[in-house]
């Protein structure tokens, strides 16, 4: 006999409920964080729901896992960024140099990739984006608002957890 999960997999149907609930969690979730990036009055208020968009996962554990990893890659890639548009300017052989040194440091701990690509994505915006701030105010305010992400994304797991569905495999069998 087939278990509905199963049942579902096999016919292509879409389980309403949980796509539902799963949809206003994360609406709420983005929403939250942007409103409190703009209470602090931070210039690029995107960062702080497009963080919690991306560090949010079904259990704490991961969600956990992720926003660990973004936390540190985004203080490194920040105090990098720093450090190097200060001294040296963002000419891209700097930047590429930077990036490269980012990708060992980050190897070093065992910190993994992830924790790689966003040091080089907020080494990026504080050396590449044009603004009229210096480095170290780009620096910051990047860092307040993945901060302000991950924040969110870690309440909202722990006080509105999603629950766990079925794993389905792909003989249509519940694991």
């Amino acid at each position: 006999m087939k278990t509905s999960a199963s049942l579902i997999a096999i016919r292509g149907e879409i389980p309403w409920k949980t796509v539902l609930f799963h949809s206003a969690r994360t609406a709420v979730a983005a929403i939250a964080s942007l409103l409190i990036a703009r209470c602090c009055r931070l210039p690029e208020t995107y960062w702080a729901p497009i963080t919690t968009l991306v560090v949010t996962q079904s259990s704490l554990r991961e969600t956990a896992s992720i926003s660990g990893e973004r936390f540190i890659g985004t203080a490194l890639g920040a105090i990098a960024g720093v450090i190097v548009a200060s001294r040296y300017g963002s000419s891209f052989i700097v930047f590429g140099i930077s990036v490269f040194i980012l990708g060992l440091l980050t190897s070093a701990p065992h910190l993994g990739r992830s924790a790689y690509r966003f040091a080089a994505i907020t080494l990026a915006i504080v050396m590449l984006v044009p603004s009229t701030d210096s480095p170290r105010q780009i620096a910051l305010h990047r860092f307040v608002e993945v901060c302000i992400g991950i924040g969110v994304a870690l309440v909202l797991t722990v006080f509105w957890p999603e629950r766990e569905e079925p794993h389905i495999n792909t003989r249509g069998l519940t694991a």
